[in-house]
């Protein structure tokens, strides 16, 4: 397992039914984007990198060569798809392994 996962947690991470590994990264404010370090480690470990922000973030300050989706308390809408990279095979084997504990382990606490 790649060593960044023992210490870094994206906002989301989701699964395409093509498999394709998708993560978002919330950014609440300018100073939010401003002072993440860890968001370009992420794209090492994903197919697509999105950011998701709030309308008062201005746009033109998020990375181009990502994709963008402007949310709120009520739904969300994609501004910019996300330009597709694709990963090695043992990062994907290593983040589909730690997806499929992350949903195991949350379903084990439900049932029990």
């Amino acid at each position: 397992m790649a060593a960044w996962l023992l210490n870094r947690r994206a906002d989301l991470v989701a699964l395409g039914p093509d498999g394709t590994i998708l993560i978002i990264e919330i950014k609440s404010s300018i100073e939010d984007f401003r002072v993440d370090q860890k968001w370009p480690d992420y794209r090492l470990h994903c197919d697509r990198l999105y950011f998701a922000i709030p309308e008062h973030v201005p746009v033109e300050i998020m990375p181009e060569d990502a994709g963008l989706i402007l949310a709120d308390a009520y739904g969300a809408a994609v501004l910019r798809d996300a330009p597709e990279h694709k990963m090695p095979a043992a990062t994907r084997k290593a983040m589909l392994v730690r997806l499929a504990r992350a949903a195991a382990d949350r379903l084990h606490r439900l049932a029990d």
